[in-house]
């Protein structure tokens, strides 16, 4: 491979990069949505994003959940630069399970303090713990999964367990 076809990979993979980190805030946004709305967590992405800095019935409801959705669309391209820039090599699921469950302390209980309409974490239930847990664990597996596909460029499987 010559110099050209290798800057021309990593930018390509740049770009995947951060549209997985785009398409995995989206997807995981609108079931994060969901289980808001069927009462599974206390906090949605409005939480964060919306009805902590602005007050407003707006915010509340369909319009503030659509408004927010596009707004960590646009933040889930961190997550996902971050890890294409440190961890890429990593390809196993468990690394992107580790790596959501750290988003998720880092949201929930170490910058809880800057959003004031998210409950602080021992006030929040068991609910929605499990359910914001479960969300992140899978968009830091979606992120970390199709980042290191691609920057291995080769299939990642599991590896036989000796059964």
């Amino acid at each position: 491979m010559n110099q050209e076809e290798g800057r021309n990979r990593r930018q390509n993979l740049f770009v995947k990069s951060i549209v997985t980190g785009i398409a995995g805030a989206f997807l995981w946004g609108i079931i994060g949505s969901i289980a808001y709305l069927f009462s599974f967590s206390q906090v949605s992405h409005a939480t964060f994003t919306l009805r902590s800095f602005f007050s407003g019935s707006w915010t509340e409801g369909l319009t503030g959940e659509l408004i927010s959705l596009v707004i960590i669309s646009i933040l889930g391209i961190i997550p996902a630069l971050i890890y294409y820039f440190l961890f890429k090599k990593f390809a196993r699921v468990i690394h992107g399970v580790i790596y959501g469950l750290v988003w998720w302390v880092l949201l929930f209980v170490l910058l809880n303090p800057w959003f004031s309409y998210v409950p602080a974490f021992d006030q929040l239930s068991r609910d929605t713990l499990a359910a914001t847990i479960c969300l992140f664990a899978l968009y830091g597996v979606f992120v970390s999964y199709t980042i290191a596909f691609d920057a291995n460029d080769e299939r990642i499987t599991f590896q036989d367990q000796g059964n």
